[in-house]
């Protein structure tokens, strides 16, 4: 047995090394928010087994378990039976390090968006090392602008503009589908975080980093809370397309405790 850190720091880069061009499906969950309809429930299911994935977390469903979703899983009832059922989005993505929202519209503010084959490909990246969410929103309106604001980036499936509208099930076919081409493939670029030194934050922790960096913009009258306008949009917008590790999480969030400290200490003069 390895011991000391320096030799649990090599186990951790040999493990890394080993799996850093192979898709790891185990560690991709496909998460379906506020779905209305149960049937669309069990065509997601049977999609997901037919490429190999095996990961379903439901925010939320109107209706669930079902026998209609039973009955349009066909032989994917066991990722039914092992489907996990959350009351919030936090919930189902919170150990999460890398999470993608998919979005049919344009958006105010523009996030990093990308096609199902591009955007496998960077879900195929950091499937080795990361816990990864694929986020797919209610069949009638999708994600919310505060839901899509929690992801890294967006993926959007083109689609003919004389009918644009994609059954759920469909659209999750789409992406697990260019994941297990990637996984046939058996070939995915090394990337510069490959061997990074500190695994990359979960999103509970950043959403503890958004509020505490809002809260300290408040105290130093940078931020109005009356009239935000889009500053927090934006900023989550910058560091979801930075991406931190935890060591740079603790650091920024040091620095903003020592800012508040500082205003503390001004407003008590």
């Amino acid at each position: 047995m390895l011991q000391g850190r320096s030799a649990g720091h090599q186990a951790v880069v040999g493990l890394s090394d080993a799996r850093s061009r192979t898709v790891n499906l185990e560690n991709i969950r496909i998460v379906l928010v506020n779905t209305s309809h149960p049937g669309n429930i069990g065509g997601v299911a049977r999609a997901m087994k037919n490429m190999g994935l095996s990961r379903l977390v439901l925010v939320q469903p109107r209706a669930f378990p079902h026998e209609q979703a039973e009955w349009r899983a066909a032989s994917a009832l066991d990722v039914l039976e092992r489907a996990v059922v959350t009351e919030t989005l936090e919930e189902a993505i919170g150990d999460c390090q890398f999470v993608v929202g998919t979005s049919a519209r344009e958006r105010r503010i523009p996030w990093p968006l990308l096609d199902p084959r591009h955007c496998a490909r960077r879900i195929a990246e950091v499937s080795p090392r990361e816990q990864v969410a694929v986020l797919f929103g209610r069949e009638d309106r999708g994600l919310t602008n505060d839901e899509l604001q929690v992801c890294n980036l967006h993926l959007h499936i083109p689609t003919s503009a004389d009918y644009s509208s994609l059954n759920l099930a469909m659209a999750v076919q789409i992406i697990c589908y260019e994941l297990r081409m990637l996984l046939a493939e058996g070939n995915v670029p090394d990337r510069e975080d490959d061997h990074w030194d500190t695994p990359f934050t979960t999103r509970d922790n950043m959403e503890r980093f958004y509020v505490h960096l809002e809260q300290t913009l408040t105290d130093i009258e940078f931020l109005d809370p009356a009239a935000p306008r889009q500053l927090m949009a934006r900023l989550r917008r910058l560091y979801s397309r930075v991406r931190l590790d935890e060591m740079e999480l603790n650091i920024l969030r040091g620095i903003l405790t020592e800012t508040q400290k500082w205003v503390e200490k001004a407003r008590n003069r």
